[in-house]
């Protein structure tokens, strides 16, 4: 069984508050989760549309001793059920991992880890209040639920192209909650809202060729 040591237990608390807000939306939700260097990367996809954001919550590992270069340490790179990793959170900071599982189509595939460009820092207060006038407009209207959510989650909050979706996963998951301001960061093919604690990645346009207009991560 692989185990996994965080810095503290705060980081495995905040690991299971993303986890209990992602399966309040998806209670079959799968994530994949990585490791490299000393941080761990859970991904995971919000079921919010056709094109459901990715939402990536961070953490920190606890200092492991140098290894060499004949030795390295291993990454780890699964795909599990996100409600067996919930049950595996306790009050320490060591995650043992449940067994892996066959993913969904999205999971194989994720956004480049490299060649991004930093666009601008938007302040989270007007992010805030424009997730929070958006729902206030979706719940008082009754017509159309599934055209309404469409119209609403699509718009444009920047020229970038970041929508309302986008904003509002992050703050589905906890990352827009503490932020003072979030990175906004452009590639050919996505955006990425980030925040302190994790990312939101939503698609620029389709990926020729590709069904679901992912990319490889490598």
């Amino acid at each position: 069984m692989t185990a996994l040591h965080l810095a503290d237990a705060e980081e495995t608390a905040e690991l299971g508050g993303f986890l209990t807000r992602l399966l309040r939306f998806d209670k079959a939700a799968a994530v994949r989760l990585q490791t490299a260097n000393r941080g761990l990367a859970v991904f995971a996809r919000l079921p919010l549309g056709q094109s459901g954001p990715l939402v990536v919550r961070t953490a920190a590992l606890a200092p492991s001793a140098p290894r060499t270069a004949a030795a390295p340490a291993a990454p780890v790179d699964v795909t599990l059920a996100a409600g067996e990793l919930l049950e595996a959170i306790d009050a320490t900071p060591v995650l043992a991992l449940p067994s892996a599982i066959t993913g969904p189509a999205w999971a194989g595939l994720l956004p480049p880890r490299h060649g991004w460009e930093r666009l601008d820092d938007l302040p989270a207060g007007p992010l805030r209040a424009a997730v929070s006038a958006a729902v206030t407009e979706f719940r008082r209207e009754s017509a159309d639920q599934d055209a309404l959510a469409e119209s609403i989650w699509s718009r444009q909050v920047d020229p970038s192209g970041l929508t309302l979706r986008a904003v509002h996963a992050a703050h589905l998951v906890g990352l827009l909650r503490q932020a003072e301001s979030l990175g906004l960061y452009r590639h050919p093919a996505w955006l990425r809202l980030a925040a302190p604690r994790g990312y939101v990645i939503i698609r620029r346009a389709p990926a020729p060729g590709t069904g679901l207009g992912l990319s490889p991560t490598r």
